[in-house]
C-alpha cells in the first residue's frame, strides 16, 4: 500500500470532526438554554429533554473520540508505511477504517435521537396550536355572549 492511500482519509475524518463539534456546541447550547429556562421556573416537561441530552452529549463524546482514534491510527499507518512497515502500517489502517465507521454508527444513532427530540417538539407545538386556537375561540364565543346582553 502506498503511503498516500491512509491520507485519502484526512478531509474526510478532518470534515467529520468538524461536524461532530458543531452537533455538541449546538446541543451544549440548548442545554444551557433549558438550564435557563429552568432557573426561571419555565421548564415543563424537562425530564425527557434532559434524559436525551445527556444520551446525545455521551454519543458525541463517543463519536469524537473514535473520529480522533481513527485519525491518530491514519497518522500512525502513514508513519509505518513511511518506515516500509508496510504489514503494520496496513494493519492501523484497517483499524483506522474500523474506528471512522463505528464513529459513523454512532452518528447515525444520534441522530436517530436528535430527529425524536425534534419530532416530540413539532407534537407539543401541534398540541399548543389546537388547545390554543379552543381557547381563543372560546373566548370570542363569550364575549359575543356578553355583548348580546
Amino acid at each position: 500500500m502506498a503511503i498516500t492511500t491512509p491520507a485519502l482519509l484526512f478531509p474526510a475524518i478532518s470534515l467529520l470532526l468538524l461536524a461532530y463539534t458543531n452537533r455538541f456546541l449546538t446541543t451544549g447550547q440548548l442545554i444551557r438554554g433549558l438550564s435557563a429556562n429552568a432557573r426561571d421556573g419555565m421548564v415543563p416537561k424537562a425530564s425527557k429533554q434532559i434524559k436525551s441530552l445527556k444520551k446525545r452529549v455521551s454519543l458525541i463524546r463517543q463519536m469524537q473520540i473514535y473520529g480522533v482514534l481513527s485519525l491518530i491510527l491514519c497518522t500512525l499507518s502513514m508513519f509505518l508505511l513511511f518506515l516500509e512497515l508496510n504489514f503494520l502500517g496496513e494493519i492501523l489502517f484497517g483499524l483506522s477504517l474500523i474506528a471512522m465507521t463505528i464513529s459513523l454508527f454512532i452518528a447515525l444513532f444520534e441522530i436517530s435521537i436528535s430527529v425524536n427530540a425534534i419530532n416530540y417538539e413539532l407534537e407539543g407545538i401541534k398540541r399548543f396550536s389546537k388547545s390554543h386556537k379552543k381557547e381563543k375561540r372560546k373566548e370570542e364565543h363569550e364575549q359575543e355572549e356578553e355583548l348580546e346582553l
